[in-house]
Formats: C-alpha cells, sequence, structure tokens
C-alpha cells in the first residue's frame, strides 16, 4: 500500500516537472523570437535612415561632381559607376558582411545554453 501511495507521488511530481519544464520552454522561445524580432526591427530602422543618408551624400557628390566635370550626365555616369562597383563587392563578400553576422547572431540567440544562475 505504501508502494502504491509513492508511485502516485512520483507519476504527480513528474506531471509537475514536465508542466514546468513546458512552461520554462515556452517563455525562454517568446524571449527568443522577441529578442530577435527586436533586432529585426532595429536593423530595418538603421537601414531606412542609411538609404535617406546615402541618398543625400550622393546628391551633394553629384553636384560637386557637375561643377567639378561641366556635365550632368557624367557626374551620374561616375556615382553609377560607383554604385555598381558598391553592389559588386558587397556581392563578392556576401558571405564575410552579410551571412557570417546573421548565422553568429541566430546560432548565438538560439544554441547557447541559458545561464539559470543569474540573480
Amino acid at each position: 500500500m505504501n508502494q502504491d501511495v509513492d508511485y502516485k507521488k512520483l507519476i504527480d511530481e513528474g506531471r509537475r516537472f514536465l508542466s514546468l519544464e513546458w512552461e520554462y520552454s515556452k517563455l525562454t522561445a517568446v524571449e527568443k523570437i522577441a529578442i530577435l524580432l527586436s533586432a529585426i526591427a532595429s536593423v530595418t530602422v538603421v537601414g531606412i535612415l542609411c538609404v535617406f543618408a546615402i541618398f543625400y551624400l550622393l546628391s551633394s557628390f553629384v553636384e560637386a561632381l557637375i561643377t567639378w566635370t561641366g556635365s550632368s550626365w557624367i557626374a551620374h555616369l561616375i556615382v553609377v559607376c560607383l554604385l555598381g562597383l558598391l553592389i559588386l563587392l558587397v556581392l563578392a563578400f556576401k558571405n564575410t558582411l552579410i551571412v557570417n553576422p546573421i548565422t553568429r547572431f541566430v546560432t548565438k540567440l538560439f544554441l547557447t545554453p541559458p545561464d539559470n544562475d543569474r540573480k
């Protein structure tokens, strides 16, 4: 009779443990997703602001080239060539500039074991 009570206690404790582990897993998943989404939002906002800054910088550069070359289309052509070169450089170093940092961030976020000793 005493063993029967011990088994029921053990089963109840096992269920409670699994329930707590399930809740902890859900909380951890929500935390990781929130961090990932906030990083995506931050990169998006900074990216949009960088696009505006580059646009104004290139407009100023075109104006300076127009006064230097004396021709509007030559100044625009120089800027387009520089942008094309920049695109080729980004494509050539895509892994180093884009893929590896994103992979490192996501790997660190999802595969690093949690620090349960935090206070």
